[in-house]
């Protein structure tokens, strides 16, 4: 503004020298420099605010695309738009969806970051600092080799295997334990729910998991429990031709994979309560089994590591298309022609709405035995002395 100034009050001489010394400092054209310095309305416009884009999406959205970030478990943008692009038409085939059709195509066009500005809300989860209740298993340590993160995930069938500890605040006693199981190349998960965390039972578990995985198991990876590192998994997978391998100790960033889906697909869903009752232990196992295993198999994306850049101590990852475990099988060309057609099928029939109900249902009969069992004893005799005298 002082330049313009200058210039335009000053001689014909002054205005060369202006000009000279302005064009060698900045290096800009000089007709580019006179046109600016000349232009009444060029001072105004630089300070004019920015003109306002015109919406696109507007109200009419918002509810649906909440609705539908409630169905497939609040997932980021870059995980739920494919889930719209796949699901929604399904969805509004079901009922659940009830929108126009110029709704359904703005849903269908918006972007993931379009999806979290719209979703803009607190995520912050309470993350306290637990205790690990892993203890390291001393034998055959050299029989099983170490292996970090280095995995193909190009290859179907390699596995991480972990344990959840359903304890609470106390690792006193019996408790039920979670083994968490998922193939490195599509994310597909499993679980199943065990009392305590013998040997025999963590197997015994890893066979039935085995029962229901669509694909064939070529190896597996565990930390260095005991309930793994053990001679009755070691003489299986030398029998089943599997390649075992354990991560380092005290390093949990060598079992990434698994450890993911202990939040994602465990604690996020159980919590950190003390399930320790066979009550409790059964609708968990019941929800393993079924609906919780087909939503996120079926129905939740999973972002893959496409690359990762190095700039000096900064890291920069590139990310595949987010999809499902179930998608990535299908486009797989490692799973067999009849497994794809029976993979289809199924998924045909399931609903993700009606699977989160049931879920939200199930969690909630859970809820009532966790607190059943949490009532005081003076109120359970009071309880069964009115029902003897025939007061309710």
């Amino acid at each position: 503004m002082k330049l313009k100034e200058s210039y335009l009050t000053a001689d014909k001489k002054e205005k060369t020298r202006l000009l000279n010394e302005y064009t060698q400092n900045t290096g800009h054209n000089r007709k580019y420099v006179i046109a600016t310095l000349n232009s009444p309305t060029f001072w105004d416009n630089i300070n004019k605010p920015r003109k306002a884009r015109k919406k696109l999406y507007g109200a009419e959205i918002e509810a649906p695309l909440a609705k539908l970030w409630g169905i497939f478990d609040f997932p980021c943008g870059q995980r739920l738009k494919p889930c719209i692009t796949e699901e929604l038409e399904r969805l509004r085939s079901f009922g659940e969806i009830n929108v126009a059709d110029e709704v359904a195509v703005k849903l269908l066009r918006i972007s993931p970051a379009t999806i979290d500005r719209k979703l803009a809300r607190p995520r912050k989860a309470e993350r306290q600092r637990r205790f690990s209740t892993t203890r390291p298993g001393s034998l055959l340590k050299k029989k099983i080799p170490i292996r970090l993160t280095d995995w193909d995930t190009s290859t179907i069938g390699f596995l991480e295997t972990d344990l959840v500890a359903h304890c609470g605040s106390s690792a006193f006693g019996q408790f039920a334990n979670t083994v968490s199981l998922t193939e490195i190349a599509s994310g597909w998960w499993e679980g199943k729910a065990i009392m305590s965390k013998g040997q025999e039972s963590t197997l015994n578990a890893l066979k039935e998991m085995r029962k229901r995985t669509p694909f064939a198991w070529q190896g597996l990876d565990s930390d260095n429990g005991s309930e793994f590192i053990n001679y009755h998994l070691l003489a299986y997978c030398e029998a089943e031709k599997l390649y075992f391998t354990r991560s380092r100790e005290n390093k949990k960033n060598d079992n990434a994979y698994v450890e993911q889906k202990n939040w994602t697909h465990v604690r996020k869903i159980f919590g950190y309560f003390r399930y320790d009752t066979e009550k409790e232990l059964a609708i968990i196992n019941d929800l393993y089994r079924n609906e919780l295993r087909l939503y996120k198999n079926f129905f939740q994306p999973v972002m893959k590591l496409a690359q990762k850049i190095c700039y000096g101590s900064k890291k920069h990852r590139k990310y595949e298309p987010a999809k499902t475990p179930y998608k990535r099988l299908i486009e797989s060309d490692q799973i067999p022609k009849k497994t794809k057609d029976q993979l289809k099928a199924l998924y045909e029939t399931l609903n993700p709405a009606a699977l989160k109900r049931r879920i939200d249902h199930k969690l909630s009969l859970l809820l009532q035995a966790y607190q059943a069992k949490r009532k005081p004893i003076h109120q359970t005799k009071r309880k069964e002395v009115n029902l003897g005298l025939g007061i309710s």
